[in-house]
């Protein structure tokens, strides 16, 4: 078996050998415009572009990573030495800001250059890979490698495998399938870890041989108020919704406040407000439509139309950023109580 692939290798180092001795000197491997054309890296680019507002930081890390594969085929082109490089990354970030949208563009990129068979990208918790019992954890987590292979596994909230205050928890088992995975079937598969920057920082000092293989390290910011803003335009216009007049800021005003009280999502928290003025204004337009003065018919634009008054907090969020905003007064510290006189016993001096 050795020798088979002994004589594998020294069979490709002569081709390579030979390839670079017969091309000529001023052979080029092409433009770098027309290889990206070709191998459709510029459509995953802009699609990136058109899906995604903002995070420049990201798009700039990604075409960094499309230079690296695009100028690797190009050597190997001309049969100049390559190696697969480290594919595997780690998305650190708060939720709602696209982590997921980029593995997918990023499977696409993969698979467009050859990197990877299919692209496909297979979303996994620590409930996907870690069994509550013993004997549980490895059929689990081979299976979602397996689902994944040929493609990217996106271990979301990677941390949670990993309890370092139980040194007997089944998380650990997950973790060295994962990192013998990585290791040896690189060409295959890729791997994604994705959470909160602070608590992957501190998984990676508990687990140095996952920081190790991990060759990419992707930091996704928190959107701005106008992003999201443009984010909700662009949501509204997937669902065929205009904003009215004065809808646009009304929905700047909410997600400022929104965007001070806790589990404040990013996109999804967008997402959730354009869910909720949807029905905000379906129920404001039945409401006029059943109304003794109205004769009921509705046309196209108010169908269409969010208003200004369908962007509001709850009650319980208005009552939170009250809260926030008013803490109500500390109370009052109980009054100092004078010491109680010692009573003596009869006969004491």
């Amino acid at each position: 078996m050795r020798e088979d692939k002994a004589k594998e290798e020294k069979a490709a180092r002569e081709r390579k050998i030979a390839l670079l001795r017969d091309i000529p000197d001023d052979t080029a491997a092409g433009t770098v415009s027309d290889f990206m054309y070709k191998q459709g890296v510029n459509d995953i680019l802009q699609q990136l572009d058109y899906d995604m507002i903002g995070l420049k930081p990201v798009k700039a890390r990604v075409r960094e990573i499309s230079s690296l594969l695009v100028v690797d085929k190009m050597r190997l082109k001309l049969g100049l030495e390559t190696t697969v490089p480290s594919l595997h990354m780690s998305f650190t970030g708060p939720p709602g800001t696209g982590k997921t949208t980029v593995a997918l563009r990023m499977g696409q990129l993969l698979q467009r250059m050859g990197y990877c068979r299919s692209g496909h990208v297979v979303v996994a918790t620590r409930d996907d890979l870690v069994g509550q019992y013993v004997g549980h954890t490895a059929p689990k987590t081979k299976e979602m490698v397996k689902k994944a292979m040929g493609g990217i596994l996106l271990v979301d909230e990677a941390y949670y495998l990993y309890n370092a205050g139980n040194d007997r928890d089944y998380g650990q088992e997950s973790i060295e399938i994962l990192l013998n995975v990585m290791e040896n079937n690189k060409e295959d598969l890729i791997v994604i870890l994705a959470g909160y920057k602070d608590r992957m920082d501190s998984f990676f000092s508990y687990i140095p041989g996952m920081a190790s293989r991990i060759g990419n390290h992707i930091e996704f910011p928190n959107y701005e108020v106008d992003e999201l803003v443009d984010i909700g335009k662009v949501m509204c216009r997937d669902l065929e919704y205009n904003l009215g007049e004065g809808s646009e800021q009304a929905l700047r005003d909410y997600l400022y406040k929104r965007m001070q009280l806790p589990f404040f999502s990013n996109a999804r928290t967008v997402r959730n407000a354009i869910d909720m003025a949807r029905m905000r204004a379906a129920i404001r337009i039945f409401n006029e439509k059943v109304a003794p003065t109205s004769d009921g018919m509705v046309n196209e634009m108010e169908l269409q139309t969010i208003m200004p008054g369908d962007f509001q907090l709850t009650d319980k969020e208005a009552e939170d950023l009250e809260n926030i905003q008013n803490p109500p007064p500390a109370p009052a510290p109980a009054p100092l109580q004078a010491p109680m006189p010692v009573r003596r016993l009869h006969g004491e001096a």
